[in-house]
């Protein structure tokens, strides 16, 4: 969650390769697709609220951050086509309209760029529509082709492009729409080694089309688990779409929202010294650094919902003492303008309480 975007290098957040690899009858087939966060500066800091805001970070710099990102994705793969799946409006409507901004003037025959809004497409369950994304990409994947080698080690088809798909966090969205693009791909690449007729398909075939949606649901939960601590949301409909698959979804989001607000700012700062990107010394006479500000250096999120907590129970005691005691109504008046009060306090004040990294600095 502390990691969005890109850097001034044109790094992207939660940039993953993932290389899908097929053999039968002698032949050595496979299909390279990338995924990464949106390519330029923008922040979504963590603040109690189920959904933070989207924050684009020098906007200026939006060009010349995503250039360098896709001239470095060019030097690796070829030709490059984005897949942006996030919403038309709202705060993921204004990062759309920076992306498809920004990467306007690089766009040509080798870098292409298609936006599919899919939840307003798919919804929650009607992810067969899909297909619609893949009408519009297909001559892509036709033309930049797959590896293919035969038993001799004799090269039939190359790669020539890769396929980059990205939502807000680069999982869920993003993995239901990898295994679609990469099942397309087996398919045909099956198709051409003869396994598969021509017109003939995975889903024709339900214990290999079964296997075959495991596989992308367990990669999926890999890269999930790794980024949020949780396993992928609509994981269940690569697999096969379940009412339990929907409450597991919903669990799974709030354990995200839990975890984003109170453990990963750790989290991060462990990432961050792992890989170099802070560096520090220690000593045994190195003194505990500190938030800096009173509100940051006693701000507790479980301090301040013990006190909610202990009001509501107050109340509940002062109205229950009410109808004998006109003094203990006034009481639950207080003990509940406490309540309201001290939540008024969190809420405004959202992003102090949360577990922020020490080493984290806004990229303002």
């Amino acid at each position: 969650m502390w990691r969005r975007g890109a850097d001034a290098e044109g790094f992207a957040a939660n940039f993953v390769e993932s290389e899908q690899i097929m053999q039968s009858k002698g032949f050595t087939a496979s299909y390279v697709q990338v995924r990464g966060s949106m390519p330029f500066l923008w922040e979504q800091i963590v603040d109690l609220t189920y959904k933070p805001s989207f924050d684009i970070v020098r906007q200026e710099d939006a060009p010349s951050v995503l250039e360098r990102h896709f001239h470095d994705l060019q030097k690796k793969y070829g030709a490059v086509l984005a897949v942006d799946l996030v919403n038309t409006g709202g705060g993921e409507g204004r990062l759309r309209e920076k992306y498809a901004k920004s990467i306007e003037p690089i766009l040509s025959e080798d870098i292409r760029y298609v936006h599919f809004d899919f939840h307003r497409v798919c919804g929650h369950i009607h992810f067969e529509r899909l297909s619609q994304l893949y009408d519009q990409i297909k001559d892509y994947l036709q033309k930049h082709k797959y590896f293919l080698i035969n038993d001799k080690g004799e090269k039939i088809e190359e790669q020539t492009g890769t396929v980059r798909t990205n939502c807000i966090d680069c999982l869920d969205r993003t993995n239901v729409t990898q295994s679609m693009i990469g099942g397309k791909i087996l398919e045909s690449q099956l198709q051409r080694i003869g396994v598969l007729s021509a017109g003939d398909t995975i889903s024709k075939h339900p214990a290999f089309d079964t296997n075959y949606k495991i596989l992308w649901a367990n990669h999926g939960d890999a890269i999930s688990i790794q980024y949020s601590g949780t396993p992928a949301l609509k994981g269940d409909f690569v697999r096969k779409r379940t009412t339990q698959g929907i409450l597991n979804d919903l669990r799974n989001a709030l354990a995200r929202y839990y975890l984003n607000n109170f453990v990963d700012g750790t989290k991060q700062d462990a990432m961050d010294l792992l890989q170099g990107h802070n560096m520090t010394s220690v000593s045994r006479d190195m003194a505990v650094p500190s938030k800096s500000g009173l509100l940051e250096s006693y701000a507790s999120f479980r301090l301040a919902f013990a006190l909610v907590m202990g009001a509501l129970v107050f109340m509940m005691m002062s109205l229950r003492q009410a109808r004998n005691d006109a003094r203990h109504l006034m009481l639950s008046f207080l003990w509940a303008g406490l309540c309201i009060g001290i939540s008024h306090f969190v809420r405004a004040n959202g992003r102090t309480f949360t577990n922020r990294p020490r080493f984290h600095k806004s990229r303002h």
